[in-house]
């Protein structure tokens, strides 16, 4: 079996010597090179043909968005963003991500040995999923493709709608969002994602779709129109009053090793929603969280959609929900907002 070939770029030698010495203890993977700045990268890029890059974003000579800018329209290979992440650094590491950053990881913060451990594992992970994911060119993702303003509706929905994502989620979310209208059923979303991103996903969000896009929080209500995005490092879960419910997070134990889990939240819809009123689906995403979910939930009547695994960065999540047999439909990401939609309709 041919090795991951890594190329480690990063302007600290000490985070450089880490990142090899976590990498270079797995067998199938072998650090190439490192780099403590993008330009020596882009030579060594050409004479060592990695297949995955590991990134930092606060570089000398030039920063890491521009040089992943200017390599995923020249060069497109799997990009690992490694940065110490902070809410503050949430919106440039989402840009990366809407670049063409198939993953991104945390610089541990502490010389904690349960910490370290869980980062090793953790990069090992995404290095490996990287080098099997798929990675389109900068003007391929970014061309200005014609889009219509959604259409009005009249909002006479019979389903609401919960999704599911994971690896490459947050570029799928924005595809699938931007096509739906301002009065939209009520949306559910559970993205893995750190708590110091998901008020700032969601604020970006809301810029750029129609319907209103909000992070969840205790107390706030499901209602139509209104997309609600999971907070990190929190369960989203629910109780009803009458006829009103409203979000509950939940600092439960992850599960499927995710807080927020789809499998969480998939199940904790039918506490406040009969199955045979929902639309559920599952977007690009490494692992299995919520499939089982999803196979309960469509065995109860639930409509259900999986991502296609040409159109995904990762088909692992929706994979896993189509051999459950919990999948009606298996579509193309471009095709995923405008059947929620007919399916939301139906009775």
């Amino acid at each position: 079996m041919n090795k991951i070939r890594v190329l480690v770029i990063d302007d600290s030698a000490l985070v450089r010597k880490m990142l090899t010495v976590v990498l270079a203890e797995c067998p199938d993977i072998e650090v190439v090179g490192t780099a403590n700045d993008p330009l020596i990268a882009r030579d060594k890029i050409k004479q060592l043909n990695p297949d995955v890059l590991t990134l930092d974003v606060e570089m000398p000579r030039m920063n890491g968005i521009q040089f992943l800018s200017n390599l995923m329209r020249l060069r497109p290979m799997p990009v690992v963003m490694v940065s110490t992440l902070t809410e503050a650094g949430a919106p440039v590491t989402l840009e990366a991500l809407e670049i063409g950053a198939v993953d991104y990881i945390a610089k541990p913060q502490a010389e904690d040995e349960a910490q370290l451990k869980t980062f090793a594992r953790n990069l090992v992970d995404k290095v490996r999923m990287a080098a099997n994911a798929r990675v389109r060119a900068l003007t391929d993702q970014h061309q200005v493709r014609f889009r219509q303003k959604p259409m009005a509706s009249d909002g006479n929905y019979k389903r609401w709608v919960v999704i599911g994502s994971s690896t490459g989620g947050t570029e799928a979310i924005k595809e699938v969002l931007q096509d739906l209208p301002a009065n939209c059923p009520p949306i559910l979303i559970t993205q893995h994602i750190p708590a110091v991103f998901s008020a700032s996903f969601a604020q970006r969000l809301d810029r750029t779709v129609e319907p209103e896009v909000v992070e969840a929080c205790n107390g706030l209500e499901v209602r139509p129109g209104r997309v609600i995005i999971a907070q990190g490092d929190h369960h989203l879960t629910f109780r009803k009053e009458g006829d009103r419910v409203f979000c509950v997070l939940n600092a439960a134990a992850p599960v499927n090793r995710h807080r927020p889990s789809v499998e969480v939240m998939f199940d904790a819809i039918t506490s406040v929603r009969p199955a045979n009123t929902l639309v559920a689906v599952m977007l690009t995403g490494m692992g299995a969280d919520g499939a089982a979910a999803m196979k309960r939930l469509h065995n109860g009547g639930t409509l259900t959609i999986a991502q296609d695994e040409h159109t995904s960065v990762v088909w692992g999540m929706p994979k896993m929900a189509t051999e459950y047999g919990a999948v009606d439909q298996v579509l193309p990401l471009q095709n995923i907002g405008h059947a929620l939609l007919e399916l939301a309709r139906t009775a």
